[in-house]
């Protein structure tokens, strides 16, 4: 794995396997996904086991439950769950931390009726979005802005998962909506257009990481590190072209996908280089989807990066 030098000096002396297997207590939300693609790798490569890891991986039926185990000591570890749901739960004093940036930027993709032709003729329709606190909202803003759009020029309609969204648009409930693969697909496929990618207008808020108890953690450094160390060799693993073949009948086996669904989240996710390999967390993103969040009036205050992250662990780069 390809490290910062200043990364790669502290793993090579922190990083080192613990001394037995422990299996790890680890929560991810709804079953395997894409989005979590480097942990399934990890796994199916013997990436952990090689570290003296063992993640017994249990699923929950959203991130806001995911975070209450989490909180509570059911899980030790909580997996790919967007960034907002930990910082939430850190705002309300609860005892998580974040370790892990995943992936770096929110990969929605905005959909749209045929009859929309652009972001600007979305004025007067509706769009499904997440919540009425929800991050999406933030993302819709940043989308509508350079066609000059604003909110009161547009309805929104609250769907709290991709597939609630799609299914509204299918029922033609809502003019356009925001999703994320492979919900994009069929979405194309059924003759909708896209309207444009997140990304692409809200590149500085990353989407989704992975967070701890922080009463387990305490005892579990060791640990915490070989984890932070193999999903960044698992993610360059990913990145790697020749693994292209391989890496799809992973999450296929994983998740049980469409090989062809697969397929097109692989050129996605590797197209928008979404997956962070660094090990580290950009304070200045951080600070940013904080400070979105705190606009929304999802969360009191906007704690500093330094008061979301685990010591000893997750390293802050500027």
């Amino acid at each position: 794995m390809l490290l910062p030098a200043a990364w790669r000096a502290g793993a090579e002396e922190t990083t080192s396997p613990p001394s037995k297997k422990e299996a790890i207590a680890t929560g991810a939300i709804n079953s395997p996904s894409p989005l979590g693609w480097p942990f399934y790798i990890a796994l199916a490569k013997g990436m952990f086991a090689a570290k003296g890891l063992a993640l017994d991986i249990s699923y929950t039926n959203s991130a806001p439950n995911l975070l209450q185990q989490t909180s509570a000591g059911s899980f030790d570890f909580a997996m790919s769950t967007g960034l907002v749901d930990p910082i939430r739960a850190i705002d309300k004093g609860g005892p998580v931390s974040l370790v892990l940036v995943e992936v770096t930027a929110a990969p929605y993709e905005l959909m749209g009726k045929a009859a929309v032709k652009d972001l600007a003729g979305l004025k007067g329709k509706t769009i499904a979005v997440g919540g009425l606190n929800d991050i999406t909202n933030i993302y819709l803003d940043r989308m509508l802005a350079p066609s000059g759009l604003k909110r009161g020029d547009f309805d929104m309609q609250f769907f709290g998962s991709t597939p609630a969204r799609y299914a509204a648009l299918q029922a033609g409930a809502v003019d356009a909506a925001m999703l994320s693969p492979p919900a994009n697909y069929y979405a194309a496929a059924a003759g909708y257009i896209s309207l444009g990618f997140v990304k692409d207008y809200a590149g500085d808020l990353p989407f989704s990481g992975s967070a701890v108890n922080t009463a387990w953690a305490k005892t579990h450094t060791a640990e915490l590190r070989a984890i932070v160390a193999t999903y960044g060799e698992a993610a360059d693993w990913f990145a790697d072209a020749k693994n292209r073949d391989e890496a799809i009948a992973i999450m296929v086996a994983a998740s049980k996908g469409k090989p062809d669904d697969i397929a097109k989240s692989y050129d996605f996710l590797i197209h928008g280089n979404y997956f962070e390999r660094s090990g580290t967390i950009s304070k200045k993103k951080l600070a940013s989807l904080v400070h979105a969040m705190h606009q929304l009036g999802d969360i009191e205050d906007e704690p500093a990066p330094e008061r979301l992250v685990l010591p000893g662990v997750t390293k802050l780069v500027d």
